[in-house]
């Protein structure tokens, strides 16, 4: 068996726990978008509590703000692995950043629209 560095059972989640803190803490301070986001979707939350026609409407308007923030620190990280591996310019580098700014125009689109027609179904 392989001894792994964060351990196993309880203490693993422990840990897992403390390095997932670390990562919104990092978001939070390095990262302007990451917290444009996040301040956009508590802003939305009281929102959809009116905007919702029940249960399972209010997990996907709140799903989706979730999902821009989930893109997002994956974008944050590719940004920060890229970086720590080089900050020469290089083709390459800059399709991986690219192709992250791309996946959370994308979420942030599916919010656009799942949003946008929630409001056009409460409204008419």
């Amino acid at each position: 068996m392989i001894n792994k560095p964060n351990g196993s059972g309880l203490g693993r989640i422990v840990k897992a726990t403390e390095c997932s803190r670390k990562g919104f803490v990092a978001a939070w301070r390095f990262e302007a978008a990451f917290r444009q986001e996040a301040l956009l979707a508590l802003l939305l939350l009281p929102l959809s509590f009116w905007l919702a026609q029940s249960a399972q409407h209010w997990a996907v308007l709140v799903s989706v703000l979730l999902l821009v923030l989930i893109v997002e620190l994956l974008n944050s990280a590719i940004e920060t692995l890229t970086d720590r591996v080089s900050l020469e310019r290089h083709e390459l580098s800059g399709r991986a950043k690219d192709l992250g700014s791309a996946a959370v125009t994308l979420s942030l689109t599916v919010v656009a629209i799942v949003w946008g027609v929630a409001l056009w179904q409460k409204l008419s």
